[in-house]
């Protein structure tokens, strides 16, 4: 587990995040350490490198430098130049909606891509199979237009300005609220 040193100069809600955060990081589909590093470099406002990272977050330098590489791939941290210094820096994406953006292209391309690809294959299957049922391809189909749909809608919100993209999220709730969708039926 991740030690964060010299817990004196950092304060506890820092702490707290890059603890939380890295714990998250197994349900996008990173381990820990790479999540915790994400949290160090988001909430730290200057650049870091590696021996930065390794120091405060007391983690093997050959286990900072593969996350930094997933994190660059991930698009969720860049390289930034220092004048006089020549290691590598990083500094992280601090716009939310972006680091949101990176984290849902990763899993569509790691759970939703797959799955559409796979119930494509399974529909084409069954078409020429006399022992899947009716109702098993109505099931089948209603998956796939389910998964195509989250993938359509998924492509249009990704290609959306941050801005937009915050102002349709904080429409939900009137929306929901003005079709009166909130409550239950009975």
């Amino acid at each position: 587990m991740t030690e964060i040193t010299d817990k004196t100069q950092t304060p506890e809600a820092v702490t707290q995040f890059i603890l939380h955060w890295g714990d998250l990081g197994g349900t996008w589909g990173v381990n820990r350490t790479v999540a915790q590093i994400h949290a160090l470099m988001y909430l730290t406002e200057r650049p870091l490198n590696a021996e930065d990272i390794q120091n405060q977050l007391q983690v093997a330098r050959s286990n900072v430098s593969n996350s930094l590489k997933e994190l660059l791939a991930l698009k969720l941290i860049k390289r930034q130049p220092i004048a006089g210094d020549r290691r590598d820096h990083f500094v992280a994406e601090t716009d939310v909606w972006q680091v949101a953006r990176h984290i849902a292209a990763a899993r569509k391309a790691r759970e939703i891509d797959p799955a559409l690809a796979t119930l494509t294959d399974c529909l084409a299957t069954a078409a020429g199979d006399h022992q899947v049922s009716d109702e098993q391809i109505k099931r089948l189909r209603e998956m796939h237009e389910f998964t195509a749909t989250m993938d359509r809608w998924y492509t249009k919100m990704s290609s959306l300005p941050s801005s937009t993209l915050s102002r349709l999220v904080s429409m939900g709730d009137t929306v929901v609220r003005l079709l009166n969708l909130g409550h239950k039926t009975k």
